[in-house]
């Protein structure tokens, strides 16, 4: 999926169009790029990345450092962030020690910003971007957990998933949704189709339908350049009432 994780419904549509597998893996530049994979022969498992390498190290650790600025490994099925050790991970980055600091520790872990958990078989599952958390009323939401839930829509072509700015709640989730060709929907509709597939808390609140979403030029989807709009959209409104 070229930088991001493939929602299951995208490859349960393209395995069934093509008659194709696909072995999806997982890595970041800073790992040279590849420390997981999905085996091409045994055990596959769809929506996981699959393995670590035989010469990687890998391991799920809380999001919060402990009282010593620790971050503690967690257990099987505990979300919490990747972090992976190899001969292939980077030594840092170019004159950057402070940057460094943030992501490697003494013992050669990189701590890759991706909210990730492990199954009872060793398999490694992609929940999302730390930093793509939402926070609601003190609930932590995985956008991609509700674009799952978008993705079964059989009119939804793309979804993505961003926290809004709210007085009330802090964030507040809301779906930017391209539907297919041909096809109409209503943001009821949508906030239905959702409730019957989530938590109270993790059902979209705003729905907005678009022609086209901000991608990158390898085709990612720019969640950020979202939240920057509402973000914007947001200091309008406020300057227009203290005016």
């Amino acid at each position: 999926s070229g930088g991001a994780p493939l929602p299951v419904e995208v490859q349960r549509r393209f395995e069934e169009i093509t008659s194709s597998k696909l072995r999806e893996g997982y890595g970041l530049t800073e790992s040279s790029p590849v420390t997981h994979s999905n085996p091409i022969y045994g055990l596959y498992k769809v929506g996981s990345i699959g393995l670590p390498f035989p010469d990687v190290d890998a391991r799920i650790v809380s999001l919060d450092p402990d009282e010593n600025g620790h971050y503690q490994p967690l257990g099987v099925g505990e979300e919490g962030e990747l972090a992976v050790r190899g001969p292939q991970v980077m030594k840092g980055y170019w004159n950057r020690p402070d940057e460094t600091a943030n992501v490697l520790d003494e013992e050669g872990w990189l701590y890759t910003g991706d909210i990730a958990k492990m199954d009872e078989d060793g398999y490694f599952y992609i929940v999302d971007r730390k930093k793509d958390l939402i926070i609601a009323s003190g609930y932590n939401i995985v956008p991609r957990e509700v674009e799952e839930a978008l993705y079964e829509n059989p009119k939804v072509q793309e979804a993505v998933v961003v926290g809004v700015p709210d007085p009330r709640r802090g964030e507040t989730v809301k779906a930017f949704i391209v539907l297919k060709e041909g096809e109409t929907a209503t943001e009821q509709e949508i906030i239905a189709f959702c409730r019957e597939r989530l938590a109270p808390y993790k059902v979209p609140k705003l729905v907005e339908f678009r022609t086209e979403l901000p991608k990158s030029a390898v085709g990612k989807l720019l969640r950020r350049a979202l939240v920057e709009e509402e973000k914007q959209k947001l200091a309008a409104q406020q300057a227009e009432k203290s005016e």
